[in-house]
């Protein structure tokens, strides 16, 4: 089944992050193996991937990488020694900008991510989507600046407004358009985009500075890959964000748990599809408790109109550390169980 054209009954189902800290066959490999080497090494990167796959049944399977490597790329000097990512130096003033730099061709960097998904499209399922990912712009640029996307981000908010948001993206979008087609041409049927950071903005921000950009990445990516999906998922939005998007190139909206699918579901065009959206805390409940709030959940979704046909059901984010394995292979099965 391809989950956005050639759907059966059932109720495709994905999570972010479901190849990740939580599942033994990524603890098994990440034993012998950094994070760094997991995400450059197509083979491991493969093999992290097909994990989830194997075990839970997941109808798409996404690119085991990491969003922040276009920031290597940039010369930010990108690692991950101390656990999370971490960079040699920050964009603190316009000046900075002038330190950014592209390292190498990107088609020579992002390879490591094309003969992944290579690797992917022939060892997968025919019947499993395969996704690729890219970080979206203000996303990287919030990590350039703050080191993160979490906090108040005043300095990168005052970035929007002094040029190095601006000065960012003219170097950072080719870089994204590369990356994005080095998955695409190597295998993805999807690439999603994830923006993370873009709900610490207010919607006049996001409307001004954000949504030129990511039409403007969307259109020359399609230019190049027109059968290619785009899936964009922000996090801490709300309909007025959706509302304020140019959709014109993207195929899929991604929402997370405070967004009512309903509601966003009726904004869209009937050629879009949605997805998401439980808390992924909810697998950390006992399963009778969740089995029962999810059915409840999809339940109350078909009683007020969603359209299942559009939709690819998943969490509204990643799943979390320590996420018990039985809860989430009990939950895909559940998921799939429900007719469209």
């Amino acid at each position: 089944m391809d989950i956005f054209e050639n759907r059966g009954a059932t109720l495709p189902v994905w999570f972010m992050r479901q190849a990740g800290r939580y599942h033994a066959h990524y603890q098994g490999i990440k034993k012998t193996s950094d994070f760094m080497t997991m995400c450059k090494d197509p083979a491991l990167a493969c093999e992290v991937t097909l994990g989830p796959i194997k075990d839970f049944g997941f109808n798409a399977a996404i690119l085991f990488s990491d969003l922040l490597f276009p920031l290597e790329q940039l010369g930010m000097g990108l690692s991950y020694h101390s656990g999370p990512p971490t960079l040699a130096w920050h964009l603190k003033t316009p000046a900075d900008l002038k330190k950014l730099s592209v390292i190498r061709p990107g088609e020579d960097f992002y390879a490591f991510q094309g003969a992944a998904c290579k690797l992917l499209r022939e060892r997968l399922p025919k019947d499993v989507t395969l996704l690729g990912f890219v970080g979206a712009p203000f996303t990287l640029y919030t990590y350039a600046v703050e080191g993160s996307h979490a906090g108040n981000l005043v300095s990168a908010k005052q970035g929007l407004f002094d040029g190095r948001f601006e000065g960012f993206c003219n170097i950072l979008m080719p870089e994204l358009l590369r990356e994005m087609l080095m998955q695409a041409t190597n295998g993805a049927q999807a690439v999603a985009l994830f923006d993370t950071a873009a709900g610490e903005l207010c919607v006049a921000d996001y409307k001004e500075f954000i949504v030129p950009k990511i039409a403007q990445l969307l259109r020359e990516f399609k230019a190049q890959a027109p059968s290619t999906k785009v899936i964009y998922y922000s996090k801490h939005t709300q309909a007025g964000f959706v509302k304020a998007l140019d959709l014109t190139h993207i195929d899929v909206i991604g929402v997370d748990w405070r967004c009512d699918l309903v509601e966003i579901q009726q904004l869209l065009p009937k050629d879009k599809f949605i997805q998401g959206n439980l808390d992924p805390a909810w697998l950390h409940l006992p399963w009778d408790i969740l089995e029962a709030k999810a059915l409840r959940y999809y339940q109350d979704l078909r009683d007020r109109g969603l359209d299942f046909r559009r939709w690819t059901a998943g969490l509204g984010h990643g799943v979390l550390i320590e996420t018990p394995e039985a809860n989430v292979r009990n939950l895909v099965k559940l998921i799939q169980s429900q007719r469209s």
